[in-house]
């Protein structure tokens, strides 16, 4: 089935901004409940440290979002796509597999069976995964220029830090006053809010039928997908662990080693095959596939310099997800207090992160790109470097002022203004490199592409992330956090060769 000729009409101005950052708010609920929120559940539950670890990789799974992306600029989604059109309909699929996956963990809150807690984890990211696919996808047709995605991405960010506030200080400090359960159910109802919103919009421009008609079939036949996603995931699962075990490969350190290994494959692949695919002819087998097509499409417009652009991708946001695995063990070791950390994670980092996003959207649009990306480096790396400076200060001293009935000492102030620089950068940053990866891509396949551009950009970040506390027990904390600012200045050596990179005419 041939790609929408015309993007779904929606409304525009405000309200398209609003609905993106609705969006990002359904998006970022629930990667915090498979992720960080997860591994706290597991840990209050006394699950061994090791098996708390390996459910951390779960986080990984969105950054394979490639490998079934092409199938979301390829196909509708029975029942909503001929009433919605393309992209809302796989949005909307989605939204229903977040809830029900939401609050299939909510009723497994106990974490009794570990298998189980691990199956809808993962259905949790699939889905999420999926979302974000099929929005991306979306705001790439609707904002083909940097201008129009500059405000897009900052609304699309605003929604995502919005949902770190909720479902880290939210969802945590609702468990602490009744239980999971509640917590779990609680972000579910929340990030099932765009669905009837989106029920609610003008059909899509070559789409129509029947409202009613369009959104009780595409239910059903959504129901039966996500009953068909979940027993194939149950059984992948099984067979996985068996295959493991049986090779001898359920030592920590030995799976480590795997994984590297397996992310690591993309980018060999890809500097191996480039000088045979740039030649391509738009007739070939591959560049017309389905599902190898939108990649091979990458290589093809951009030849060699696809490599330091990969290159680039992979490092930009290095500092970014390294700085965040330590901070709050940092926080911990320093002996602030979990009021003064919540107070940090919620109002503090909010406020600064949507600052930055909002002032990253905007030179990303008004600014030549490779200047917006320097900055963007350099406000990272003061990101992280501030937590070096923040390792040699303590808690306590002299009360400088109230927020409320809270006393807030000079040393809650040096956390405060820390976390504050640090969401400021990554914020900015952010905002960004998102506007950089979506000019990058292909019209004719803005989901695929975007999916590879952007689980590229985290896989081997995220990798190494679970490496942190090595580099923390051989270099300290300020050590740390140095050599993480360091990492996100090292993609500056990449601009020169990737600013001016443009891609060859489509030829199909």
């Amino acid at each position: 089935m041939a790609i929408d000729s015309a993007p779904a009409p929606v409304p525009r101005d405000w309200r398209r901004l609003a609905l993106y950052l609705l969006l990002g708010f359904s998006a970022g609920l629930p990667f915090y409940m498979f992720n960080a929120v997860l591994l706290l559940r597991l840990a209050k539950h006394g699950v061994d440290i090791v098996t708390v670890g390996f459910f951390a990789w779960v986080a990984l799974l969105p950054t394979f979002k490639f490998a079934w992306a092409p199938l979301l600029d390829k196909y509708d989604v029975p029942g909503f796509g001929r009433f919605w059109g393309k992209r809302r309909g796989w949005i909307m699929l989605a939204q229903l597999g977040i809830f029900l996956a939401t609050v299939a963990m909510a009723l497994t809150s106990s974490d009794k069976n570990l298998a189980v807690t691990a199956l809808f984890a993962v259905l949790l990211a699939f889905w999420t995964t999926t979302l974000e696919v099929a929005a991306d996808a979306w705001r790439i047709e609707l904002a083909p220029t940097a201008e129009q995605q500059g405000p897009m991405v900052a609304a699309n960010l605003w929604g995502y830090r919005s949902a770190m506030v909720a479902a880290g200080s939210g969802a945590i400090y609702i468990a602490a006053k009744s239980d999971w359960t509640i917590a779990y159910l609680v972000i579910a109802a929340a990030a099932f809010l765009p669905f009837p919103i989106l029920a609610l919009t003008r059909p899509d421009a070559e789409h129509g039928g029947g409202r009613g008609t369009a959104l009780l079939t595409g239910t059903i036949a959504s129901l039966v997908v996500l009953a068909v996603t979940g027993v194939a995931t149950a059984i992948v699962g099984w067979l996985l662990l068996k295959a493991l075990g049986s090779v001898g490969l359920d030592n920590p350190d030995v799976v480590k080693y795997w994984v590297f290994a397996v992310a690591l494959l993309p980018f060999i692949a890809l500097g191996v095959a480039v000088p045979w695919l740039k030649e391509l002819p738009p007739t070939a087998s591959l560049r017309r596939s389905a599902a190898l097509g939108p990649y091979v499409d990458v290589a093809w417009r951009f030849g060699y310099v696809i490599i330091p652009i990969l290159l680039f991708v992979s490092v930009y946001r290095m500092g970014d997800v390294m700085a965040l695995t330590l901070s709050h063990p940092l926080f911990n070791s320093l002996g602030y207090s979990l009021e003064a950390i919540a107070f940090s994670d919620g109002a503090v980092a909010l406020f600064s992160s949507m600052l930055g996003v909002a002032l990253g959207g905007w030179l990303a649009a008004k600014a030549p790109m490779g200047w917006a990306l320097a900055i963007g480096a350099v406000m990272s790396a003061l990101s992280n470097w501030i937590f070096a400076w923040l390792a040699h200060q303590a808690p306590g001293g002299p009360v400088w002022f109230h927020i409320g009935s809270m006393a807030v000492t000079a040393g809650d102030f040096d956390l405060y203004l820390s976390m504050a620089i640090d969401q400021f950068g990554h914020g900015f940053e952010g905002a960004v490199f998102v506007v950089y990866l979506s000019l990058l891509v292909n019209p004719r396949f803005p989901g695929a592409q975007y999916a590879l551009l952007s689980g590229l950009a985290f896989l081997i970040p995220r990798l190494l992330a679970g490496l942190s506390g090595v580099f923390q027990k051989a270099i300290g904390y300020d050590g740390f956090f140095i050599m993480a600012g360091a990492m996100s200045l090292a993609a500056i050596v990449f601009l020169p060769f990737i600013v001016r990179a443009q891609p060859r005419p489509d030829d199909a």
